[in-house]
């Protein structure tokens, strides 16, 4: 082996990857601080390294997709365990019989492990990137997480880049097999024995037995052949690694390690009136606005597609997909590169980059595995970059960083962009002009009088905070459940299932006022400040700090647990399908009526991938005789498709006739059932529509689990009389 052909490709390989480096490093510093960052944190460090050994390292989310998500384990372990026969081929380069100065010798036990992990690992890696080829070539990369459901549009990123890089690992493999084959064959040659098997080379020494009796110069040659094309294309495929989607094999463990754990919460615009004065970007407007650990999240993107498989407008085929909004801000931030960066000539006026016109429709693409439009400049993201529909086809359910294993987020910013369009520039779906007045004149989206919030409670004697300071409970209503017929049903029976309980329990009635949480996800920081220092001076000045809020609405629950404590409001919020599981594991609810129900549990996102909360309805459902409890194939749990109405969907018109709570209804109508439970009003109302869409709603019951609860449970005489 040359020393000096060693030495320049060294040289030569690791100067390049190391001006590549520089060059991504300088666009991730362009990034804004990230608050949601902070190693100071109590238990912050641990947690996050926790994250990373979990998530990063040992890949939990990858068999999610079975044969893509093993094929992919295969091959990062490969290279890991890999990692230091190619060290030690670099030390070859220099010293023939290198070998880390006999400690990965095959003379002792410890070397021979090691070579016997090192064939059985560059065997999974080929067999790795032969599985991935069969998705590829044979599949056409159609391969998808729900084993019912062929896909007509491929969930990876077909093209020549995947597949070159496959064949660089694959020949690797092959070529570390011929140098030890070749290798063995000489050596064995050199002292006139033969070649045997041994159980340390599983797979070399196989193929050193079959390559006795060729010629010492064709061994030569075929030593020579293994050795450089393993060694070179190690380098050479880490300089590669900066310009494709491969770059995440290096950036993906500090990406799971500075993953926003807030995922929850929104990030709080600070000192909004300052900036509006300073004319600074309330949002996300240019790609400058995006926080460092966004840009990261841009490098490490796999294009495997999990998030847009999963997400559901793109599979409703609206506009969005997550995973080629990653794409089009990642391209547009590398075309970007002069523009932010390049030098201005002696004498030469600093040009201003001015946003540029909005592109014609026909721009952007049919479909998104086109790409989009991304000018080099630093322009608006919206609609130069991205289209408006694709912001706008959100439903925040992050149903896409459920399913991505690298932990990319795409929620906080689309929502960013959403403010930049909101508050800035005044453009967004007209629907919403209804919902932002209404919130704003009379704290619903439904703009109903703030003086009717509490007349779903007639009859049934629910006292207010102002008549009962003493309670212990707080039962935060909600605007649905407030002024919507059918969800009011869900507010008498769960105020009927409480005073069954005896609970000693208070409304905040006409004091109550929206969340917020419909303003904030369409981009609305502003009004969703103003309702939030309101209800937070409210509770605060009853001291519910110190008392438990129960709501049914999902939406609420999110917000007053996760997003009101950046206002001051820290409360113990849970949700009313836990506070009804706990009355009755602690016999204070006993269903003794037997409910005859064939009932698909529909979870709700908020609930779920927000919250993690999945078998405490179901619990609340199995406690119920005669409940059969049946779940949507795939479809189910963290995999549950979104109902169609987060994201302030539900005040705004669907992009095309293809309904997200249509996709929704038929997957449960699917599973048989003959009820469809639901524990938010959002989903109660969707689904409803979508019953009715297929002609269902009189074969078909749609209840909230508080009313099938109701039904099992003897009520006292008086609070049953109050139902009727």
């Amino acid at each position: 082996m040359s020393p000096i052909g060693m030495t320049l490709v060294l040289v030569s390989t690791l100067g390049f990857f190391a001006w590549t480096m520089r060059r991504r490093v300088r666009q991730l510093l362009v990034g804004q601080p990230d608050p949601g960052v902070d190693l100071k944190r109590e238990g912050e460090l641990q947690d996050r390294l926790k994250t990373t050994l979990v998530y990063a390292l040992f890949q939990k989310k990858m068999p999610n997709y079975t044969l893509a998500g093993f094929a992919h384990i295969m091959i990062f372990f490969a290279f890991i365990v890999l990692g230091l026969n190619s060290v030690m081929l670099w030390g070859r380069g220099y010293d023939p019989s290198f070998d880390f100065w006999g400690l990965l010798s095959t003379e002792h036990f410890v070397g021979q492990a090691y070579s016997f992990l090192k064939e059985i690992f560059a065997l999974l890696a080929l067999l790795g990137a032969i599985a991935f080829w069969y998705l590829r070539l044979v599949k056409g990369g159609k391969d998808s997480g729900d084993p019912s459901e062929v896909k007509d549009k491929p969930r990876m990123t077909l093209g020549l880049e995947a597949n070159v890089i496959l064949g660089i690992i694959a020949t690797m493999m092959i070529a570390d097999f011929l140098y030890v084959g070749a290798s063995l064959t000489l050596a064995a040659g050199s002292t006139g024995a033969e070649p045997v098997f041994a159980w340390y080379e599983p797979i070399g020494a196989p193929l050193a037995m079959a390559l006795q009796g060729t010629s010492d110069g064709t061994l030569t040659v075929l030593q020579h052949i293994g050795f450089w094309w393993h060694s070179a294309f190690v380098l050479i495929f880490l300089n590669i690694l900066p310009y494709s989607k491969h770059f995440h094999i290096i950036t993906v463990m500090p990406n799971v390690f500075f993953y926003n754990r807030r995922e929850n919460a929104l990030p709080k615009v600070e000192d909004l009136e300052g900036k509006v004065e300073r004319e600074e970007s309330l949002g996300i407007n240019k790609i400058t606005d995006l926080t460092w650990n966004h840009i990261l999240d841009l490098y490490t993107c796999t294009e495997c597609g999990r998030c847009s498989d999963n997400c559901p407008a793109y599979i409703t085929d609206k506009m969005l997909s997550p995973k080629h909004l990653t794409l089009a801000l990642r391209d547009h931030l590398y075309a970007s590169e002069d523009a932010m960066f390049g030098e201005k000539k002696e004498g030469e006026e600093a040009e201003e980059v001015e946003a540029g016109e909005a592109p014609a429709l026909d721009t952007y693409p049919a479909a998104p595995e086109g790409g989009y439009f991304t000018p080099d400049k630093v322009v608006d993201l919206v609609p130069n970059v991205i289209h408006p529909d694709v912001i706008w086809g959100c439903t925040s359910c992050r149903a896409c960083e459920e399913q991505c294993p690298v932990m990319i987020t795409y929620v906080d910013k689309i929502v960013g962009m959403r403010r930049e369009e909101v508050m800035m520039k005044n453009e967004f779906p007209h629907e919403l002009q209804g919902a932002f007045n209404g919130l704003e004149t009379n704290g619903n989206p439904w703009n109903i009088s703030a003086m009717d919030r509490a007349d779903w409670a007639s009859g049934l004697d629910v006292p207010t905070m102002d008549d009962n300071p003493h309670a212990e409970v707080l039962y935060w209503v909600g605007c649905a459940a407030s002024y919507d017929d059918r969800a009011k049903k869900v507010a008498r029976a769960t105020a009927q299932l409480l005073k069954k309980a005896n609970v000693n329990f208070a409304i905040l009635g006409t004091e109550e006022t929206c969340t917020g949480d419909p303003a904030r996800r369409a981009g609305n920081e502003y009004l969703f400040q103003m309702l939030a220092e309101q209800n937070v001076e409210t509770m605060n000045g009853y001291g519910i700090d110190k008392k438990v809020v129960i709501t049914a609405c999902p939406h609420c629950f999110n917000t007053l647990a996760n997003e009101y404590p950046d206002f001051g409001g820290h409360y113990d919020v849970v949700h009313h399908s836990d506070y009804l599981n706990g009355l009755v594991a602690q016999k204070k609810l006993v269903p003794t009526k037997a409910v005859k129900a064939k009932v698909a549990y529909h979870d709700s996102c908020y609930l779920g991938r927000y919250n993690e909360i999945y078998e405490q309805p179901r619990d609340v459902l199995r406690a119920i005789e005669g409940v059969e409890l049946v779940e949507a194939e795939y479809w189910n749990r963290n995999k549950g498709l979104c109902c169609g109405a987060g994201g302030a969907q539900m005040f705004m018109e669907e992009q095309n006739e293809n309904r997200v709570n249509v996709k929704r209804t038929l997957q449960l109508l699917n599973t048989g059932a003959d009820t469809i439970a639901t524990a938010c009003p959002f989903c109660m109302t969707m689904l409803t529509d979508g019953l009715k869409d297929q002609e269902k709603e009189e074969q078909i019951k749609q209840l909230d689990i508080a009313e099938l609860l109701v039904q099992a449970v003897d009520l006292d005489e008086q609070v049953a009389d109050a139902a009727e």
